[in-house]
């Protein structure tokens, strides 16, 4: 049986998916399953897909569902997964053709049940790191750590034992397309570290249509997903007060956002967000007026 699935999700994406198609094809190991969550797309897509099925090149599995948005895409993606080790490709990015042979080696090598996965490096297509390298000093340690510990910066990509990303599933908001994701990152978090790999696992292009240059526009039009977001991360057991404080502000504009007038009620650090509210007040009016237009 193979040992790990690539999922992508994708959402009208036939116009660039050929490019992780291709980089998949041309893999040094095939030992891996390409599971393609189509989250209600309106173009060719499944058409391309069936094509490629026809190739018999790779092994490819497709869901077709309705459109519920990149955290939804997910967990359908982890109801399917039956493989020990999973990684999601964006259906605009692509896999350097040794990476599922590195994967597949590093954790035959250090892979084990006290640890949730790897983080590896992502790059630009002209091969520049994004962000910084791991630590040379260290083989593991969780993702929060990472970046809030150790100072990394930049997107990783990260492969996990796909018996824990089928815990924490994200919830679904009636009208709303965004939860973060790392919300369940740091769930697991909770649990074990991470094992790390200085090699890049992934190509990264951020496209104008990615969410990731949209995030004003996605706090306006998903208020209720990221105050659950904030609201969850609020509750773990690391972080700084700092980092809390922070969180709260976050709160306190999105549940302004949705009008949930509760929101100090359902806080679960309700002296922080009472001090946050002020704070979380001028980030709502900055969103407000930053995404008037978009609305209109």
């Amino acid at each position: 049986m193979k040992k790990l699935t690539v999922f992508t999700p994708t959402y009208n994406r036939a116009y660039c998916l050929h490019y992780c198609y291709e980089s998949l094809k041309a893999q040094t190991n095939k030992e891996f399953v390409w599971l393609i969550i189509d989250d209600g797309s309106s173009d060719n897509t499944e058409d391309l897909v069936n094509q490629w099925k026809q190739e018999c090149a790779i092994e490819i599995r497709y869901i077709k569902q309705e459109n519920q948005g990149m955290h939804g895409a997910h967990n359908t993606a982890y109801e399917h997964i039956d493989t020990e080790l999973n990684v999601c490709i964006d259906s605009d990015d692509y896999m350097p053709v040794d990476a599922v042979e590195k994967i597949l080696s590093f954790w035959g090598k250090y892979g084990n049940d006290q640890v949730s996965g790897i983080i590896g490096l992502d790059a630009y297509k002209n091969g520049e790191i994004i962000g910084t390298k791991m630590p040379e000093n260290i083989s593991q340690s969780t993702l929060f750590d990472l970046y809030n510990k150790f100072s990394i910066t930049g997107d990783k990509k990260l492969v996990y034992r796909s018996e824990l990303t089928k815990k924490y599933p994200y919830p679904i908001f009636e009208n709303e397309k965004y939860v973060g994701l790392a919300y369940k990152y740091h769930k697991l978090d909770e649990e074990y570290p991470m094992l790390l790999i200085n090699e890049v696992l992934c190509i990264v292009e951020y496209l104008p249509d990615g969410s990731s240059l949209n995030m004003l526009k996605q706090y306006r039009v998903n208020p209720k997903g990221f105050a659950f977001y904030r609201r969850e991360l609020m509750k773990l057991q690391f972080g700084s007060m700092k980092f809390k404080f922070r969180q709260a502000i976050h709160y306190v504009s999105s549940s302004l956002i949705s009008k949930n007038k509760s929101f100090i009620k359902e806080s679960p650090l309700k002296i922080i967000t009472l001090f946050a509210t002020p704070l979380g007040l001028l980030l709502y009016l900055l969103i407000m007026s930053k995404t008037k237009a978009y609305l209109k």
